[in-house]
C-alpha cells in the first residue's frame, strides 16, 4: 500500500479516500489557455468556477507543479474554454504532460489574444486578477474581459468517479421550480446571482 492510502497522523482519511469523496462530485471540463513567448499553452481543467458577477470574476486552480500554469501566469491573461460532450478527445490531450497539445487543435486568438478552441460551448476571456494559496494547487481569480457565444443546443462535457459522463436527456430551458433557485450563481433567472 502506498502513502496515499494511509491516512496521515491526525487525519481520519487518507489522500486516496478524498480524491474517492471528492469524485462524487460531477463537474464539467475546461481547458485554460493563454499564450506565452508567443506559443499558446494549456491545460485541462475541472476545478473552474463562476464567482462574482460585481465584479465579474471566475476562478480555476491549477496544480502548483504545472508547467502550463508558469507560462499562464507569465502572460497575466487566460481563456477559460468550456467543453462539449463532443471534446473528450480536446480534455485527453490538455489533460497529458508534455507534447505539444495544440499540434493537433484548431483554434482562434480572443481579444485579449489567448486561444479559443474550436467547438467549444462558451469560452471567458480573462486577466488575472489574483493568485491565492490553496496548498498543493493555486487559486486564481480571473476578471472576465470578454465571452465567446454561449452554444444552448449542444451537451457539456462532464466529468464523475474518474471518467467521463454523458447527459442522456436533452438539457431544456428552466421550469418555473428550477427558476427559484436563487443561491445558484448559474441560475436561469439573472437577477438572482450570489
Amino acid at each position: 500500500m502506498s502513502s496515499t492510502d494511509h491516512p496521515p497522523e491526525g487525519q481520519s482519511f487518507s489522500t486516496r479516500d478524498l480524491r474517492d469523496a471528492l469524485g462524487q462530485f460531477c463537474t464539467g471540463i475546461t481547458v485554460i489557455t493563454a499564450v506565452t513567448d508567443d506559443a499558446p499553452v494549456g491545460f485541462a481543467c475541472q476545478s473552474f468556477s463562476a464567482l462574482s458577477l460585481e465584479p465579474p470574476l471566475v476562478l480555476f486552480c491549477p496544480m502548483k507543479t504545472s508547467g502550463s500554469w508558469k507560462g499562464i501566469e507569465a502572460a497575466g491573461r487566460f481563456c477559460v474554454n468550456i467543453l462539449s460532450e463532443e471534446q473528450e478527445g480536446v480534455s485527453s490531450t490538455f489533460g497529458r504532460r508534455g507534447d505539444d497539445k495544440f499540434a493537433s487543435i484548431d483554434w482562434s486568438p480572443s481579444p485579449l489574444g489567448s486561444p479559443v478552441i474550436d467547438g467549444v460551448m462558451a469560452w471567458l476571456d480573462c486577466e488575472i486578477d489574483q493568485v491565492l494559496d490553496g496548498g498543493d494547487h493555486w487559486i486564481v481569480l480571473g476578471r472576465v474581459a470578454h465571452l465567446g457565444p454561449t452554444e444552448r443546443d449542444v451537451r457539456p462535457l462532464l466529468f464523475y468517479r474518474g471518467a467521463y459522463l454523458s447527459i442522456e436527456e436533452d438539457v431544456v430551458d428552466p421550469t418555473p421550480e428550477q427558476e427559484e433557485l436563487e443561491n445558484f450563481i448559474t441560475s436561469a433567472d439573472s437577477y438572482t446571482w450570489l
